[in-house]
């Protein structure tokens, strides 16, 4: 059997499926509810001064008609008493001592933190994550993504949470930033056992053409917010990535954004997460699809030969490199499957108006063709083919030698040429 059991900073849980701090672990009951379901772990909403949220909070993209692409959110940290949320937090880990905890907070002063950082300890609460991310409402405070944005703020509070507490300090970071490393290592150089993200990216979901108004509107008004789901998983992906290659970065990683499936979660642990976090699609289909993500890991895990999580975290981080050290020699063509093809022909239009012209159509048929002396491998028909596995890419022996933008250059300031590419010019490439 696969084992899924996590071990993340020196908190272990019975498997890598954590809900996000967001409004499904905004109370007890509703944690409860969800370990019941399968989830190894929740952070909880973040805790901090209440405020006062408004209606309506949230904004989406679709799909379709059904499903949910992007989600948006202006809502802040809890609304709920401190105490009550401490004492929540205290009955949850009570009830459910093999799961994992976390206390998610957000406050201003060094008092502030001292104070919420006891408490949570005291609730039992298994680790705390510093909310250094929110995009909205709070930042415009001095607080969430304003503390995320300022590495020596960041590198600051890190070190005094670190101080104050005896469990580990995971700091969840913001993408709203030209450089994910900066606030990463700052939170390092304060001692943080641990770093989570994305949190979410600053945006406006879309405006109400009729009303002239951005959306979700607050009495005709709506301001900028959170941007979450499917749709940023790969900007997560991308910054969970960079961390996981830093040599300076030698923590566990928890991945967030856009997980919605037992691959989504494997992508990230291949990349350097140590487990990950779910939100969005939670909202959309409810706890229980934490049985798919269980049972779809485990059976991979088994086909795949691995005993555990270990066995696959960071397993594609080396082979995520710089543009300038891919090799420009390698030749993929594109393929098409006569029996397969249904005539729409998009494949043509996509490749004569946005390509490189190598589609054709032929005159009794409309079945296109590919030149395969022009076909570049860019692999957009694929990509628009309404047909699965109706277009491939064939790999192409051309006998030439692995050449790296690096290689390339060298020898041009030689004096020489290499053979790189298959209709890039000498003149283009210098």
């Amino acid at each position: 059997m696969a084992d899924l059991t996590s071990r993340f900073a020196g908190i272990t849980s019975p498997n890598p499926f954590w809900l996000a701090s967001a409004p499904p672990t905004n109370t007890g009951e509703q944690i409860m509810r969800a370990f019941d379901a399968g989830w190894g772990g929740a952070v909880w909403k973040t805790i901090g001064q209440p405020i006062i949220n408004v209606t309506s909070r949230f904004g989406a993209v679709h799909y379709g008609r059904s499903r949910v692409i992007g989600f948006n959110n202006i809502e802040l940290i809890s609304d709920r008493p401190t105490e009550v949320n401490f004492k929540e937090i205290y009955e949850v880990k009570k009830r459910y001592p093999k799961h994992a905890v976390i206390a998610s907070l957000m406050v201003e002063s060094r008092e502030e933190w001292r104070d919420m950082i006891k408490r949570s300890i005291d609730a039992g609460a298994d680790g705390l994550e510093l909310n250094f991310g929110c995009p909205h409402g709070m930042c415009e405070r001095g607080m969430g993504s304003a503390v995320g944005q300022e590495p020596a703020v960041c590198e600051e509070i890190t070190r005094w949470a670190v101080e104050d507490s005896t469990i580990p300090v995971i700091i969840k970071l913001t993408p709203n930033t030209g450089d994910i490393n900066e606030p990463a290592e700052a939170a390092l150089r304060g001692g943080a056992h641990a770093l989570s993200l994305i949190n979410t990216i600053k945006s406006i979901i879309g405006v109400d053409i009729y009303k002239a108004t951005p959306q979700p509107q607050v009495r005709g008004a709506s301001t900028n917010g959170g941007y979450c789901g499917p749709a940023v998983k790969p900007i997560a992906l991308h910054m969970v990535a960079q961390l996981a290659r830093n040599p300076l970065v030698n923590v566990p990683i928890s991945g967030i954004g856009g997980v919605e499936t037992w691959q989504d979660a494997v992508e990230f642990l291949m990349l350097g997460a140590t487990n990950v976090q779910v939100c969005t699609s939670v909202m959309h289909y409810g706890y229980r699809i934490v049985e798919d993500m269980i049972e779809g890991m485990e059976r991979f895990m088994r086909e795949q030969g691995y005993a555990t999580l270990e066995d696959m975290i960071g397993l594609a981080t080396p082979k995520y490199k710089e543009w300038g050290e891919l090799d420009l020699n390698y030749e993929l063509i594109a393929h098409i499957d006569e029996e397969k093809c249904i005539g729409c022909q998009l494949c043509h239009t996509a490749c004569w108006d946005a390509a490189h012209q190598c589609i054709h159509l032929r005159e009794d048929t409309r079945v296109p063709y590919v030149d395969t002396h022009e076909c570049i491998g860019c692999n957009l028909c694929q990509i628009v083919c309404p047909v699965p596995d109706c277009i491939t890419m064939l790999e192409v022996d051309n006998g030439k030698p692995q050449v790296t933008w690096q290689d390339y250059a060298d020898a041009l300031a030689r004096g020489e040429t290499l053979p790189a590419g298959k209709h890039t010019s000498q003149t283009a490439l210098s």
